[in-house]
């Protein structure tokens, strides 16, 4: 799994010119899920994201995480992160997961986010043409893929 993580003042997802999901202060996640993610990626990325520090303390430090400043979550459902552009100038998604894989890996990581979290999040639709919007806050951009993790 390869997750873009941004930290927020505000961020939104709208399907059809309508709002499905909307944020305040948080974390703005990208998911890519490949046919190699499993349980364990899933459980790793989740603990990882919900305990990075990645807002400022008193000091102006990054030295807080997303439970410490009691901000929100928005996940969408990213394909194209796992893009190879090796070859060629049209990108590869080959990696990426197909949606019988994909979608129910996508609720669970939904489902075990929310549990490990301790409250909902806001998500996009699987698959749906979207429109992102957010105001990235510092700015903050940090990549995790859980195949790189030792």
């Amino acid at each position: 799994m390869i997750a873009v993580i941004q930290r927020v003042s505000e961020a939104s997802v709208t399907i059809n010119s309508a709002i499905k999901g909307e944020i305040g202060k948080g974390l703005m996640i990208l998911l890519g899920i490949e046919d190699a993610d499993n349980q364990e990626d899933l459980e790793w990325l989740t603990k990882k994201i919900i305990n990075l520090r990645i807002f400022p303390d008193e000091n102006e430090v990054m030295n807080k995480s997303l439970l410490d400043v009691n901000g929100d979550i928005l996940l969408i459902s990213q394909f194209t992160l796992h893009a190879s552009t090796k070859k060629g100038n049209r990108p590869s998604y080959i990696k990426a997961a197909k949606p019988d894989f994909a979608i129910p890996m996508y609720e669970k990581f939904i489902f075990v986010l929310e549990k490990e979290f301790g409250k909902s999040i806001q998500t996009g639709e699987f698959g749906a043409d979207m429109k992102v919007a957010l105001v990235n806050d510092g700015p903050v951009t940090i990549i995790i893929d859980s195949k790189n993790r030792i």
